[in-house]
């Protein structure tokens, strides 16, 4: 079976990796759609929606909506296909985690996402087991920063084709079990979370899909000890801080937001406007987001 991933097929590769650079976006204001309403899509826009998600594993939609309404993402997120909600520890009871500064006290506090830091270039839940990998998420602004706050994006394929073309044994040490390995986390009951070791990139058994567990991140991380690891991370440290065509940044503005197949991203820090401090909601799946019908329209 032809498989582009597989580092014995060359020439599947090649042909994989000349159609996606040959579709891929050529600026932010490519992944927008505008949509009236995210909880109720008309057939044409969840086709646009799920067209840009094929090509670029993500898409922004844009809406007059901006109420403080958490069910809005798990709406959308049910028309393009997403159903299997991952409820991480600090979301809510019902599967959402806002996304906002964090009060003085409680948990949150500790974690970069809850405050106004900027946060490094990662794929979400890069520390949960193999077994149980975020493919999608959907983040909802409900209210921007005063001030920053901007979004950077980059579909981890192109991260792939940018490692593989410069070093095939960079991409196979990423593909190692062990090559990135997260440490236990500790509370005041023990371990809260046990030591995670995985690859950084996989490909899905059912789906054939690449999907990426990764981390910027230079502290509770531990890479595989040998050259190769060490190389392939430094070039993909360099790649995102550079100047690529397929990094795109921008500002999710109320009703705005992401749909995607857990790509790369990361978060610049912000100022927040007090009397409306900044608020997005964001849902994570176990799911990927579904393929386009063919012969769908794509306004």
């Amino acid at each position: 079976m032809s498989n582009p991933f597989d580092l014995a097929q060359p020439l599947a590769y090649q042909r994989w990796r000349d159609a996606k650079l040959a579709s891929q976006p050529r600026q932010a204001a490519d992944l927008i759609v505008d949509v009236a309403n995210p909880r109720a899509l008309s057939a044409s826009e969840r086709a646009a929606l799920l067209q840009r998600c094929d090509v670029a594993n993500m898409a922004i939609y844009r809406s007059p909506v901006a109420s403080q309404d958490k069910a809005i993402p798990i709406q959308l997120a049910r028309q393009l296909g997403l159903h299997q909600l991952d409820g991480n520890w600090l979301a809510d009871e019902d599967g959402i985690s806002p996304i906002a500064v964090a009060a003085p006290t409680g948990e949150r506090t500790a974690f970069i996402p809850y405050t106004n830091r900027p946060i490094k270039w990662h794929t979400d839940g890069y520390y949960h087991p193999e077994t149980r990998p975020i493919r999608a998420m959907v983040l909802h602004c409900v209210r921007p920063a005063r001030q920053g706050g901007d979004t950077a994006l980059m579909n981890h394929e192109m991260a792939y084709i940018a490692l593989r073309e410069a070093n095939p044994d960079w991409v196979r040490a990423l593909m190692a079990p062990d090559a990135m390995t997260i440490p236990e986390r500790l509370d005041d009951d023990g371990i809260a979370r046990p030591e995670q070791a995985g690859p950084v990139f996989m490909v899905e058994a059912l789906s054939g899909q690449l999907h990426m567990r990764y981390t910027a991140r230079t502290r509770s991380i531990v890479w595989k000890d040998n050259t190769a690891t060490r190389d392939a991370v430094a070039f993909l440290a360099d790649f995102l801080a550079s100047d690529s065509p397929h990094i795109f940044r921008l500002r999710l503005e109320a009703g705005m937001g992401l749909v995607c197949n857990n790509v790369l991203h990361d978060r610049a820090g912000f100022d927040d406007d007090p009397q409306a401090p900044r608020l997005l909601y964001r849902a994570r799946y176990l799911d990927r987001l579904a393929r386009p019908a063919t012969g769908a329209m794509t306004p």
